[in-house]
């Protein structure tokens, strides 16, 4: 049985094995059948899975999606244009919601900061933990 082991797809991959093991149990790559010594043997071809899923995490997609990204990649699904245009669509939105998210959070931060002493006891001048004990609204 010809094939690549657990370890071999880690290195190629430069992802841990346990991120492999991970992978299988969500059911983004199959598990594969073992060798006549009990080893699993990987087809080639989950090298490019792999990668695919670390590119697609890069881009902000969650696993779920990413298995359903898989299945239109593989053929197992069938995906048209227009459904691959409006899932990008929703996903740079939710981007673009995050950064705002983000860049909120990011004002809120620099504006305690500046009205941060920078000397004295910290529980009593610190308006950083006092807004944290009110609440950040």
């Amino acid at each position: 049985m010809k094939g690549l082991t657990r370890s071999q797809v880690a290195k190629a991959t430069n992802v841990n094995i346990e991120t492999i093991r991970y992978y299988e149990r969500r059911g983004l790559i199959s598990e594969p059948p073992r060798s006549d010594a009990g080893y699993r043997m990987y087809p080639h071809e989950v090298i490019q899975n792999i990668e695919f899923i670390k590119r697609a995490q890069d881009l902000g997609f969650t696993l779920e999606e990413i298995k359903d990204l898989l299945a239109a990649s593989n053929g197992d699904e069938e995906f048209h244009s227009e459904e691959m245009l409006e899932f990008a669509s929703e996903k740079i939105e939710e981007i673009e919601k995050k950064i705002r998210d983000l860049n909120e959070m990011k004002i809120l931060l620099e504006g305690l900061v500046e009205k941060c002493p920078g000397s004295g006891v910290l529980k009593s001048q610190c308006p950083i933990l006092k807004k944290l004990s009110k609440g950040v609204n």
